[in-house]
């Protein structure tokens, strides 16, 4: 598994009026002048590209409406492509993205050849598996479809929690970062798994027996965080934060951008509904906590 290729990139234009949002001019190369383009912007603008799922445009608009009364044009993309927001913030085509978690920006990173870092850490949040046809691991039967991240960051998440819930039992020496099905040393009821885009797994998760899924994605299509089968606790999320995240040099290079992200704390709400009063934006603490390696 690798996250290395470059499917096409679709994006709607959800923020408007003011917002000078970058055309989506074509697909392929972003060096070769097609894909993504942000444009040049001015001293004053803000370039950013984000997911357009629903937990990621709130403290996106509240970013936007905030930095634009202190005199900043935002200009935001949304995509559902989770390649190349990484290639259009290392070429310079926007100054920040905010899509991933940073144990799959370490994996990126390490597939790419690429340096991009996390200067902010946003909010984690626990997935787990989930079906609609069953009620409980238990009841899952020979030969189930489960469908996991392609990803190699996040297919391990649902693999350690098949893990935990006895349905397989994998190689305990490997991190979770870093496990695969090939790490699945005892498979008893002979599951299948399909392997899939991390923002695809709504789409499927009728046609399966089981999925691993992040609770802001299924909350999509009306799946609610206490339908899950097995979720991760908090710890296990924690490595898993997702971040604002720019190419190296960003912070000191852009001082004045950087200062103009760090919005104020305010209270926030997760899928499930519990009040969460972290900040929008942490700054990021250290190198080396921004991408531990183990444990979106």
């Amino acid at each position: 598994m690798s996250t290395s290729s470059a499917p096409t990139l679709s994006r709607r234009r959800v923020l408007s009026g003011s917002l000078g949002l970058a055309a989506l001019l074509g697909v392929g190369s972003l060096t070769s002048g097609c894909g993504l383009l942000g444009g040049a912007g001015s001293a004053r603008t803000l370039r950013l590209v984000v997911t357009e799922n629903a937990p990621f445009q709130e403290p996106t608009q509240l970013a936007e409406r905030i930095l634009e009364a202190e005199g900043w044009e935002f200009d935001a993309t949304y995509v559902t492509d989770i390649i190349q927001p990484n290639h259009a913030v290392s070429n310079g085509e926007y100054d920040v993205n905010f899509f991933q978690n940073i144990s799959y920006l370490r994996q990126f990173n390490e597939d790419n050849d690429l340096d991009i870092e996390p200067i902010f850490f946003m909010f984690e949040q626990p997935s787990g598996i989930y079906s609609q046809g069953y009620d409980s691991l238990e009841e899952i039967p020979e030969g189930a479809q489960i469908a996991l991240p392609v990803d190699t960051a996040n297919n391990g998440r649902g693999i350690r929690l098949l893990a935990r819930g006895g349905l397989i039992e994998i190689d305990e020496s490997k991190p979770v970062a870093a496990l695969s099905v090939r790490d699945i040393t005892a498979n008893p009821k002979n599951l299948q798994f399909i392997e899939v885009d991390q923002q695809s797994v709504g789409q499927i998760y009728s046609d399966v027996d089981a999925v691993f899924g992040f609770a802001r994605l299924l909350a999509e299509i009306d799946v609610l965080p206490e339908e899950v089968l097995i979720m991760e606790s908090a710890e296990e999320a924690l490595p898993f934060a997702l971040a604002v995240c720019a190419r190296p040099g960003f912070r000191d290079e852009e001082p004045e951008r950087y200062q103009a992200l760090k919005v104020p704390t305010t209270p926030r709400r997760s899928v499930s509904g519990t009040a969460n009063t972290s900040t929008v934006c942490s700054p990021r603490p250290s190198t080396e906590t921004s991408t531990p390696h183990g444990s979106r």
